[in-house]
């Protein structure tokens, strides 16, 4: 990712987060030791992790956006 916005570099340090609990939970950090069906789960939660806050941070952003819109008087 090039210049990453500043929602972008949250949601990739939760995606990160959530894969490294994965792998807490595993008892293992060396990639090239998992297996197929534990390397798929570990891409899902970051990238799941990723979008999920991503999302969060989206919705809030929308939140805050329209509560800058002045109501129309009529």
């Amino acid at each position: 990712m090039i210049d990453p916005t500043p929602n972008e570099t949250t949601a990739m340090i939760a995606g990160g987060k959530a894969g490294g609990e994965y792998l807490e939970s595993l008892g293992r950090t060396d990639l090239a030791r998992l297996t197929e069906a534990e390397w798929d789960a570990f891409v899902e939660v970051v990238v799941t992790g990723y979008c999920d806050r991503l999302r969060e941070l989206a919705a809030r952003d929308r939140t805050r956006l329209d509560g800058m819109i002045p109501e129309v008087p009529f």
